[in-house]
Parts: C-alpha cells; sequence; structure tokens
C-alpha cells in the first residue's frame, strides 16, 4: 500500500470501529449453465412430466441465472441413486457429502481470503462459520480450523441454519467480536450445497422446482478487524453499526425442516411483498446512525443479499432506486445463483470492482455510505450501516 492509500484510509476509517480486511471465495468444480439445467435435471432424476419441465423452464428464465456452481454430479448419482428417488431416507447420504462438501470449500474460500489478507493465519484469533447445508457435532468448525491450521486457542463461533441472512448475521458477529477484543482478527467463513435438499421433481410440491432454478453452491470468507495495521493489511469496508430485526407472526413464510429424506424448504408467496413491506422502515433507521434520511436511498450503495429477482425489483421499486444501484446483486445471482449464507460475500467482492472502475473513469458521487442488507428465516433482516474504504 503506497503512501496516498495509507492516509486515505486512516482518514476514512472510524477508530475502534471493524473493518472487513480481505475477501475470498471458493466453488465446487460442477459448472451449470442454466440453459441446460432443465434437461439434466429430469434426465438425472428419471422423471418425464411435461407439465413439471415446462414449469421449470419458465422458472429457470424469471430467476435471471445464467451459471452456478453445484456439488451435485453424475458421480454421486451413480453412487447414492437413491437421492434421486421419491420416499427414501437418504438424510445419512446426504450429510456425509454435504460435511465433507462444505469443509472442503470453506477451506479453499478461507485460504484464498488469508492469502489476499497478507498475515499469517496464526495471526487469527476468532473464527465464525456459517452454514446451514451441514449438522454433525463437533461441528463444521473445527473441522474448519484444523484443515486451516488455526492455533488451538482460536475462539469459535458456529451459526446454523440461518439460511440466506447467514453471511450478514455472521458479518455483524464478527464486528461484534474484533470491537470488543483489542488485536483480534475475525475469520469469517460461509459454505453452503444444495444437495442437503435435493429432491426429484413432483406436482406436490411445484415450490420445490423455484430451488431447483434459483440456488447454487458455493463458500465465502472474510478477515474482519479493528484498527488495521496499514503497513500490512488494507480494510475494504468500515462496519459502523449493525442492526437485525425480526418480523412477529412470519416464521412459516421460510420453512425449513430436517426430515429423513434431507432438508424440506417451503417458501411462501408473499415473501418478497413482506419485505417490501418493511424494508424501507429498516432502512431508514440504519441510515440514521450517519445522518441520512428516506430522501437520501441513492446517495448510498446497497449490497443487497439477492433472494430473488422480485426481492430486488420490489426493493428497487418501494425505494426508488436508480437502476443501477442493485448491479452487484444482480450480477452475483446471475452468476453464481442464491447461494444462501455466500452470496453476500460475492456482491461485496462485485462491490470493490465496480468502485474500482468508478475511480478509474473519475467519476463523482455520493458512493462512500452503503447499506449490507439480507433476510432470512424468521423472518429476519440483517443490515449493516457500512463505508467503503477504497473510494
Amino acid at each position: 500500500m503506497g503512501s496516498e492509500e495509507m492516509k486515505q484510509c486512516l482518514e476514512n476509517a472510524g477508530p475502534g470501529k471493524a473493518a472487513i480486511l480481505a475477501i475470498g471465495k471458493a466453488f465446487p468444480h460442477q459448472l451449470v449453465m442454466q440453459e441446460f439445467l432443465v434437461d439434466g435435471y429430469f434426465k438425472n432424476t428419471n422423471c418425464d412430466d411435461p407439465d413439471l419441465k415446462q414449469k421449470l423452464t419458465r422458472l429457470c428464465k424469471t430467476t435471471t441465472v445464467k451459471t452456478r456452481y453445484v456439488v451435485m454430479s453424475e458421480e454421486i448419482l451413480k453412487k447414492y441413486p437413491e437421492l434421486a428417488t421419491e420416499g427414501v431416507p437418504t438424510v445419512k447420504q446426504r450429510l456425509d457429502i454435504c460435511n465433507s462438501a462444505v469443509t472442503k470449500m470453506a477451506i479453499e474460500a478461507s485460504q484464498s481470503c488469508i492469502k489476499k489478507w497478507g498475515r499469517p493465519a496464526s495471526d487469527i484469533t476468532h473464527l465464525v462459520y456459517v452454514s446451514s447445508s451441514e449438522a454433525r457435532m463437533p461441528g463444521g468448525d473445527i473441522y474448519l480450523a484444523k484443515g486451516l491450521g488455526l492455533r488451538p486457542q482460536t475462539r469459535r463461533v458456529m451459526l446454523y441454519f440461518s439460511g440466506c441472512s447467514g453471511g450478514v448475521a455472521g458479518l455483524r458477529v464478527a464486528k461484534d467480536i474484533a470491537e470488543n477484543n483489542p488485536g483480534s482478527r475475525v475469520l469469517l467463513a460461509t459454505s453452503e450445497t444444495t444437495i442437503i435438499g435435493y429432491k426429484p421433481p413432483s406436482a406436490e410440491r411445484p415450490y420445490d422446482l423455484v430451488g431447483v432454478a434459483l440456488f447454487g453452491d458455493g463458500a465465502g470468507a472474510m478477515i474482519i478487524g479493528s484498527n488495521p495495521t496499514l503497513s500490512l493489511e488494507k480494510p475494504l469496508f468500515e462496519l459502523h453499526t449493525s442492526m437485525q430485526h425480526f418480523l412477529p407472526d412470519t416464521e412459516k413464510v421460510i420453512d425449513g425442516r430436517l426430515t429423513e429424506e434431507g432438508i424440506s424448504f417451503k417458501l411462501e408467496r408473499e415473501l418478497p411483498q413482506i419485505i417490501e413491506d418493511n424494508i424501507q422502515d429498516f432502512s431508514t433507521e440504519l441510515m440514521g446512525f450517519a445522518g441520512f434520511s428516506e430522501k437520501d436511498y441513492n446517495k448510498l450503495f446497497w449490497a443487497v443479499h439477492p433472494g430473488g429477482p422480485a426481492i430486488l425489483n420490489r426493493l428497487e421499486k418501494k425505494l426508488e432506486l436508480f437502476p443501477d444501484k442493485l448491479n452487484a446483486s444482480r450480477r452475483a445471482l446471475a452468476d453464481y445463483g442464491n447461494a444462501s449464507s455466500n452470496t453476500i460475500v460475492y456482491v461485496l467482492e462485485y462491490m470493490l470492482e465496480e468502485a474500482k472502475n468508478a475511480k478509474k473513469e473519475e467519476e463523482k458521487g455520493d458512493n462512500k455510505w452503503g447499506l449490507i442488507l439480507a433476510f432470512g428465516p424468521g423472518i429476519t433482516f440483517e443490515g449493516i450501516l457500512t463505508k467503503n474504504l477504497t473510494v
């Protein structure tokens, strides 16, 4: 980091406030092109229902997803053909696959993040691990710590089954740890795979097809710490203020249950409407900590978990955002699908890329402050008021 960059970071960063110091990601090797998904899915599940096939074809177009990475493969289905069979108890097989897969991806994402950070893994003092794709004891945090060679004294926190809001929830927890433990460096890792809920198509569960058309696999990682050592570290986003709200009597809107056939998810159709009805008050309260009001939505950048295009469209319309405000979220959705807790990591990475390009083009604008938002089971709203320290 040059002297001018150091000076800029010192001017931008708030004393004692936690910041994201590095970002990393990882994916399984199987890349699925959305245009080929329908034929492959129906072939692998030995289903020839034309109505369901037509419905999935429509959904694949409306989700705006273009590519996704998945753990599921023909090799796995050959070894475990029961995963594509209706009504067969397969939770043991699924967890055997998922537990191994999420650990591998989390290790790879964390290694990428640590390499970008520039300090040794031994400097990590805390680990926050997030996943809705595994269940075991000890949990994935132990296997991740072991795989990275972290010190046995590393203090660990696990967030299980937080769904799509898990990444921002983990960021909130990491922020609190960093700000209350001077000198600490927190590794946040998220890792997800859809194998835990993979099922053959069924006319009795048409809502399953939404997940088939939308969700993807992968892992993300971030290093969080306060008072960065600027000769070694480059702060990316200051985490200024965090908030979490749940909406009473909405717990059935995002419903996930662990059964003998894996996880069964059901998303009610009113989810986008509920988010639209509540996003203004939540965002305005969070923005207020930096002196912004509801008139200032377009003065901020928006790093929103892309739960689906309907959620992004409704949020954009409700807040009257400029069309480019959700570009990073839409790009992440198109390139990776909804990868649950991981997706916010990919959104933030695209945010940095956009800010860098804007800087090169010498664009002027209010793009230093922003909101990091996600929505998950509960219904739970997670939000962080943040400042881009690279602009």
